[in-house]
């Protein structure tokens, strides 16, 4: 079949559209067992990754088998690109894991501790000296779930609050807002 005929096939596009949808699945699974694997999710990790095989394994034979329709190469290579914004936006929205807080306030830590306190959250003030002065240093571990709200309530009694967060993988229990 000449070229530009692929590009009339109603066939040629659904069978490109299926590699594109099929490849996009298979992304955002990948996306999503790596996060399991990085939490230590043996199981879920293991789930994810025979069925992303499957899919791989039968999308990448459909394009191999019929490398002269370019729609194909299109299919995968956009189901790729989207699988990936797929995955990632639903392991955003799944928030597996946690998040552990340093904060530092020129003049309001004490302000800010005691709120995130209140909040439920458990909070370590920690002495710290910098380049020109003295400062607590606000040590806060919370569910990935709720760092937006932790940020929104430190950045309302401190604007101008440096904040780093950094995922991590509790080892021992402490204080877990429920």
């Amino acid at each position: 079949m000449p070229m530009f005929d692929v590009f009339l096939s109603p066939t040629a596009w659904l069978v490109a559209l299926g590699i594109f949808f099929a490849r996009t699945i298979n992304i955002a699974l990948d996306t999503l067992r790596f996060m399991f694997t990085m939490r230590g999710s043996k199981w879920v990790s293991w789930v994810l990754g025979f069925i992303q095989s499957v899919i791989f394994v039968v999308v990448i034979g459909s394009v191999l088998t019929n490398l002269e329709n370019p729609l194909n190469i299109i299919g995968y290579s956009a189901g790729f690109a989207t699988g990936n914004v797929i995955g990632m936006t639903i392991e955003k929205r799944l928030a597996i894991g946690y998040t552990h807080f340093n904060i530092i306030s020129r003049n309001r830590s004490t302000e800010i501790a005691d709120a995130l306190r209140n909040a439920g959250y458990g909070v370590t003030e920690i002495p710290a000296r910098g380049r020109e002065s003295n400062f607590m240093l606000i040590d806060c571990r919370v569910r990935r779930k709720q760092s937006d709200e932790v940020e929104a309530l430190v950045l309302s009694i401190d604007p101008e609050a440096f904040i780093t967060a950094e995922d991590i993988v509790p080892k021992r229990s402490g204080i877990w807002r429920a």
